[in-house]
């Protein structure tokens, strides 16, 4: 196994110091590094099968050889970004004779950034800590680190947006895409939001578009039960909508929680009656929600037996026609100063 590792090391290093984007180099480093398939992953499940110092050997140089490789790696992305700014700066021309163009109108908040804003105040007051994630995804990230294998049918209900030429990258469909990615950098107990925009290929109307804000919240400890979830969920949209706002949850699907649900606010524009908005139910659906699958835990470096949690991504672009009385979502991505202006 020694001289295994030894070759594995060798390649990784050798193939890190060809890599010339960062593309390739997060898919290099799930081949070495990745927790199911990864290279040395599966050298590692050769250790079961040695004894004694054999076996202590091979598993001081395995920690070794993946600090090496993961130090690498770092210093291969440190330099791709220095490299990426630097042609930057080179495309950048400023003439400096140019005087200042007059101010016509200062600008001011989009509502979705409004509403994010007192989202994110409201969660950090609760003592979240307060993220981001990428908007290009990874397949694995996206999908299948969520409980979505390849061949499974849950990924038939989102329409996804693939890179061209990189049919293991896409635009993620949902902000869960970065719950994982949170999971394994931050661990257990955990409080976390993080919101951003979502990309599906999905026909446009009043209650659909192909590009959307979702707002998400993960809760990992001990304990964590349905009734820490709708508990919070009752403080988020009471704060948004007020005291009198009637939230009620309905079992429904989802891959990567266990039980599911989804979260309806009665609808703002008919108060429960039935509109074309609400499509005659007097409600309408703004978050998904439930307890975080044990497969998704585990994907996340945590253990499910001592740790559970629960996860809840409103839409975000709905939360702010709920607020404002807004009828049609297309209008929060159509750049008309006439409907922006009223903010």
């Amino acid at each position: 196994m020694q001289s295994q590792l030894e070759k594995l090391r060798i390649d990784a290093l050798l193939e890190i110091k060809s890599v010339k984007d960062k593309i390739h180099l997060e898919e290099l480093e799930n081949k070495f590094l990745g927790r199911k398939s990864g290279e040395l992953t599966n050298l590692l499940k050769g250790l079961k099968d040695l004894e004694g110092d054999a076996r202590k050997t091979a598993g001081q140089m395995a920690n070794e050889v993946k600090k090496i490789i993961e130090a690498e790696f770092a210093k291969k992305e440190q330099e791709l970004t220095a490299a990426a700014w630097a042609k930057d700066l080179e495309k950048e021309t400023v003439d400096p004779t140019q005087p200042a163009l007059p101010i016509v109108e200062n600008g001011h908040l989009h509502p979705i950034t409004l509403v994010q804003s007192d989202l994110e105040d409201l969660f950090t007051s609760m003592g979240f800590k307060v993220l981001d994630g990428p908007e290009l995804e990874s397949d694995y990230y996206n999908f299948t680190a969520l409980n979505i294998p390849e061949s499974h049918p849950a990924r038939d209900m989102q329409d996804t947006l693939y890179i061209k030429g990189h049919m293991n990258w896409l635009m993620r469909t949902h902000t869960s895409s970065a719950d994982v990615r949170i999971k394994q950098k931050y661990g257990a107990p955990l409080r976390v939001v993080h919101s951003g925009k979502c990309f599906r290929n999905e026909a446009t109307d009043a209650r659909h578009e192909h590009t959307f804000y979702q707002f998400q919240a993960i809760v990992i400890d001990k304990g964590i039960n349905m009734s820490h979830l709708k508990g919070t969920m009752e403080v988020v949209v009471k704060h948004l909508y007020g005291s009198e706002t009637k939230l009620r949850l309905r079992p429904k699907y989802y891959p990567f929680v266990e039980p599911g649900v989804n979260g309806e606010v009665t609808c703002f524009l008919c108060k429960g009656i039935g509109c074309h908005v609400c499509k005659k139910t007097g409600w309408l659906e703004v978050l998904g929600a439930g307890l975080i699958h044990p497969n998704v835990l585990k994907e996340g470096g945590i253990d499910s037996n001592i740790y559970q949690g629960f996860a809840f991504g409103f839409g975000l672009s709905r939360l702010v026609m709920l607020k404002y009385g807004i009828e049609d979502v297309r209008l929060l991505e159509g750049g008309d100063l006439r409907f922006l202006k009223q903010f």
